[in-house]
């Protein structure tokens, strides 16, 4: 298995596809805006405009992960990312992440985003578990990923320290078998 291949995946909400350099200048907006913040991380000191256009740029030929942008079907804008990442090919796992800037929220978009990579990562990439951590008060991203089949193994305890207040972050999961039988009977 290999992330080699970065395909295009479209829904009726949206289209996931490969990177671009050019791509860095929207994402560098996402990346800044105060939601993203809060339920992510504080950008550093040294991320630069440009660093972001180089790890854009990279990602179509980068072999270790699948990075790919969330896009409106209508207009082509970057609405935001997906990413399988930190691949373990004995248990043939890896690590899913998502962000969606403010002008892809409250439309599904990110629920089909996650559906769309989930599918690819069991059916076209044999994975057989994908995981992911999100804060505990980050209400919306939990919906979405339990919409999708995800399911909550465990909570790592004041994990952060944001805007005063401990964060947890939780660790949730779905098996292929589990994505099998959610897709059957979605049908």
């Amino acid at each position: 298995m290999s992330f080699s291949v970065k395909p295009r995946l479209t829904g009726r909400k949206t289209v996931l596809r490969p990177f671009t350099e050019s791509d860095a200048d929207i994402m560098w907006e996402i990346i800044a805006d105060p939601e993203v913040v809060r339920f992510t991380y504080e950008p550093s000191t040294e991320l630069t405009l440009e660093r972001l256009r180089s790890w854009y740029g990279s990602r179509a030929t980068a072999p270790d992960r699948l990075d790919l942008a969330v896009t409106d079907p209508g207009t082509g804008e970057v609405l935001g990312e997906v990413v399988l990442y930190d691949y373990d090919p004995a248990a043939r796992s890896c690590t899913f992440r998502t962000l969606i800037g403010p002008r892809g929220r409250g439309r599904g978009i990110g629920t089909e985003a996650t559906r769309l990579i989930v599918g690819h990562g069991f059916g076209q990439l044999g994975l057989h578990r994908i995981q992911l951590e999100v804060y505990g008060h980050n209400a919306r991203a939990r919906r979405v990923y339990e919409k999708v089949g995800f399911v909550v193994e465990g909570v790592r305890r004041e994990v952060r320290l944001q805007d005063g207040a401990w964060a947890d972050e939780v660790i949730m999961s779905i098996l292929d078998r589990e994505w099998a039988a959610a897709v059957s009977t979605a049908r």
